[in-house]
């Protein structure tokens, strides 16, 4: 079990790097990937040329021994949406080129889109991956299956992967199909039973709050006591932004990727941006990190370099350092409740009240997960208890000017709507 009395070994900001004291070389290179979906302008350029949409980016990812992305859709010619609060992705059976291209060895199924089709959708999907010999993780047709690990060799390293997420629109395996939702118990359970069986173990989680700069408490907490339970590394995504790093005492916990091959109509900095995790392994364990910034275009992926580089460092630097305290954490979760205020929370109830008078079964879907998804009721409780209090509005400067830079930075000269 790792302590976590020391200080923890500083990121090196400029460089983009993190490495752990006495780890000497690296043995092997594994590198993790965010939010992969070929939807929007992506499709027709997948479609068309697999390898050309990764840019710059693809002898990067080239470069590790195993490569991990999350797959944020089913791939499936099925047409049978789901009804659900957020919204409905799919792409083609084709589209498995796109992973095939670079080649990903890993997807990490336990996310909000992979059930947006059905069933069936997701059983296509698997038998897709399996066909093209890329192993799956983090769902399944049997709680046994979406809760099982993988176990992959890194170089002659033995690696071990869980995944989780919240099960949002209460996807969650429970009694049949579904992915390993918001159970962290059953999490810590499954590290220490790879402990034995793998040399080294990796997490990662989908879930928190969208378009943040920081995870929520709860989150927070839960990704710590997987560093505390034995992950070597655990890594986050879901916001579609990118977050912050915390060096949990020798642990890295990388918040939220952002966007990876995920198009949004919208010229915000940060929903165009994001960063691959590059982890080196020994069979000691992590040796050290390397955060590869990119940007994502209209015509697809590009690396981030010169002073656009050095920007986004500095950015995810200002929101890794509160991360180094539990004061912290909460000051910045009251920084985004007190940016959305009352007016934002009346806002959101009304667009609901709205859906279900256009459209009941959407409303309805859309206040349910506000109920059932702990990152919708955490915000919701926490807001309507700081009105309360009079708190609402209490929140350090530093806390909202980051929440609104999250939220209103343009990418430079861009039209892009």
């Amino acid at each position: 079990m790792e302590t976590f009395s020391e200080i923890p070994d500083p990121v090196d900001w400029e460089q983009g790097r993190w490495s752990r004291r006495g780890a000497g070389p690296a043995q092997g290179h594994l590198i993790i990937a965010g939010d992969w979906a070929p939807i929007r302008i992506f499709g027709p350029q997948v479609d068309e040329d697999p390898e050309a949409v990764y840019g710059d980016l693809l002898p990067v990812l080239r470069s590790g021994h195993l490569r991990i992305v999350n797959l944020e859709c089913p791939l499936t010619a099925l047409d049978q949406p789901a009804v659900k609060s957020g919204s409905v992705l799919k792409g083609a059976p084709g589209h498995v080129r796109g992973l095939t291209a670079v080649p990903f060895d890993l997807a990490t199924l336990a996310n909000n889109h992979v059930f947006d089709h059905g069933v069936d959708a997701f059983r296509q999907t698997q038998a897709l991956l399996d066909a093209h010999g890329i192993r799956a993780v983090g769902a399944g047709l049997t709680p046994g299956e979406a809760f099982r690990p993988q176990v992959l060799d890194l170089n002659g390293i033995r690696l071990g992967i869980v995944n989780f997420s919240e099960g949002e629109d209460l996807t969650g395996a429970v009694r049949g199909p579904g992915v390993f939702g918001w159970e962290p118990g059953r999490a810590r359970d499954l590290l220490a039973e790879l402990e034995d069986k793998t040399d080294v173990r990796v997490v990662v989680f989908h879930g928190g709050v969208e378009y943040i700069p920081f995870p929520p408490p709860y989150v927070a907490e839960a990704l710590e006591q997987m560093a505390e339970a034995g992950a070597d590394l655990v890594v986050a995504h879901h916001p579609h932004v990118p977050q912050g790093i915390e060096i949990h005492g020798r642990t890295p916990i990388c918040y939220s990727l952002g966007n990876f091959l995920f198009h949004q109509e919208t010229d915000l900095l940060h929903r165009k941006t994001g960063y691959l995790v590059k982890a080196g392994f020994s069979r000691g364990g992590l040796t050290d990190l390397e955060v590869i910034p990119y940007r994502i275009g209209r015509r697809g992926l590009s690396l981030l370099r010169g002073g656009d580089r050095a920007a986004f460092l500095d950015s995810l630097r200002a929101v890794s350092e509160p991360l180094a305290s539990r004061r912290g954490i909460e000051e910045a979760w009251h920084g985004f409740l007190r940016y959305q205020g009352r007016e934002g929370f009346r806002a959101e109830v009304e667009k609901i009240l709205a859906e279900m008078d256009t459209c009941p079964g959407k409303g309805a879907a859309m206040f349910r997960n506000r109920l059932t998804t702990l990152q919708h009721r955490e915000q919701w409780m926490d807001l309507l208890t700081r009105v309360m209090e009079g708190r609402i509005d209490d929140a350090p400067q530093w806390a909202y000017d980051l929440m609104a830079e999250w939220q209103t930075a343009k990418v430079p000269g861009s039209s892009e709507r």
